[in-house]
């Protein structure tokens, strides 16, 4: 995800493509449905939803929204049940539980669907006490963060009373949908597959916690990032952020760039800019990932070739052209691709080596970002309009990228 050869000449430069305004709402209901929402009803994300059994996981929320008498009680409603959603994933993932169905257990896609259908009923919801557009978008983000993980973000010491070591991993939405419909993102799926797991390191247990991220530039601005890791960093001894990049490998991504670089997110929007962060004036145009690079491509972590990735896209300093640096950025450049490209995947890596910076850990703590291969389907299986939503070789390829990127989390516990 996020890579330049891949996304550059998509939208024009500046561009904010219209986030869709979707059929006209419910009496009473400001808000229309998004981009996304509006997926929802095609056979593909129905199908998928029905063969996990999370197919009744919006029309509950809808239930229980019914009894909500006042804001407070809907707020309550929607953190429980975000919660339980992003449990009943994880645990379904883990094998825990009744599959639901005969999707695979691996599937993050369920989750995401799920969700969507979560985030529909709200938007329409129309309850007899009003609802400002202010707090329905606050109820709206108190969902998302629940049902992501993002605030189930917990480290208990292990049972002798010694300290766990601990590491977060992020992962992503499944992205570029209208180019195939049953997408589904290894980055999320692994996401699903490590939280709340204990690894063995060369210190010790470690314990592994995630969350997962947006497909989306508008929430990125608004600090999602941010908001979710800066009260973790401090008390994690690693961080990788992750997401899907190149086909047939890995790489751990050598350097990030404060550039958006205007391919359409998951609601059709579109921009290219500079990163928007908080005190800009003090913005970097590159930070650097401070995993242990060098030990993890060296360590045989599983059947996909891993790489230390230094290339970036760079405007050389008094220049005005774009260029490729295949070793990294040079002095006083700025920047218009990272190693991981200019899209989202880049941007979280970009936030979450910044956050690390401005809290004074770049010398302490290993952070940045990993790129899994591009999650395939099996032979004869490639048409979006002609293929099933799951094969074997599929299932395959998402279980050994999950694979592998524990044993590259493993290693760089072990290298650090």
């Amino acid at each position: 995800m996020g890579l330049v050869a891949l996304f550059a000449g998509l939208a024009a430069p500046g561009s904010a493509a219209a986030s869709g305004s979707g059929p006209a709402a419910a009496p009473g209901v400001s808000a229309s449905l998004t981009v996304e929402e509006r997926r929802l009803d095609r056979a593909v994300p129905q199908e998928i939803l029905r063969r996990s059994g999370f197919d009744g996981v919006a029309p509950e929320l809808a239930r229980a929204l019914t009894g909500a008498r006042s804001y407070e009680q809907a707020e309550r409603i929607v953190a429980v049940e975000g919660s339980r959603l992003w449990t009943r994933a994880v645990d379904r993932a883990q094998g825990r539980g009744p599959a639901g169905g005969d999707l695979s257990r691996d599937d993050d896609r369920p989750l995401y669907w799920a969700r969507l259908g979560m985030t529909r009923e709200v938007r329409q919801w129309a309850p007899k006490f009003g609802l400002s557009d202010a707090l329905r978008a606050s109820l709206l983000g108190r969902l998302e963060q629940a049902s992501r993980g993002q605030d189930s973000i917990s480290y208990p010491r292990s049972a002798d009373g010694k300290g766990l070591k601990r590491i977060l991993v992020t992962g992503f939405d499944p992205f570029t949908l209208d180019r195939d419909i049953r997408i589904s993102n290894p980055s999320g799926a692994t996401a699903l597959a490590l939280d709340g797991t204990v690894i063995r390191t060369a210190d010790g247990p470690a314990r592994i916690e995630t969350a997962v991220f947006p497909v989306r530039w508008q929430d990125f601005a608004d600090g999602t990032v941010e908001r979710t890791l800066r009260g973790q960093l401090p008390r994690v001894d690693l961080f990788a952020t992750v997401s899907q990049g190149r086909v047939g490998r890995f790489d751990i991504e050598r350097t990030n760039g404060a550039w958006r670089g205007g391919f359409p997110d998951n609601d059709d929007v579109a921009r290219t800019e500079t990163v928007p962060v908080t005190d800009p004036t003090t913005q970097p145009q590159w930070t650097s990932t401070t995993l242990p690079y060098a030990a993890v491509v060296a360590a045989a972590t599983g059947r996909f070739p891993v790489y230390d990735n230094t290339s970036v896209t760079e405007i050389p300093a008094g220049g005005t052209t774009a260029v490729v640096r295949p070793e990294g950025p040079t002095a006083g450049s700025t920047a218009r691709a990272g190693g991981g490209g200019n899209y989202l995947s880049n941007e979280i890596a970009y936030r979450a080596t910044l956050l690390r910076d401005r809290l004074g850990l770049h010398d302490t703590l290993p952070g940045g970002h990993v790129h899994t291969p591009v999650l395939q389907f099996g032979a004869g299986n490639t048409d979006p309009a002609t293929g099933t939503v799951t094969d074997p070789e599929f299932v395959r390829n998402r279980l050994d990228i999950i694979a592998q990127v524990r044993a590259i989390v493993g290693v760089a516990a072990d290298a650090s």
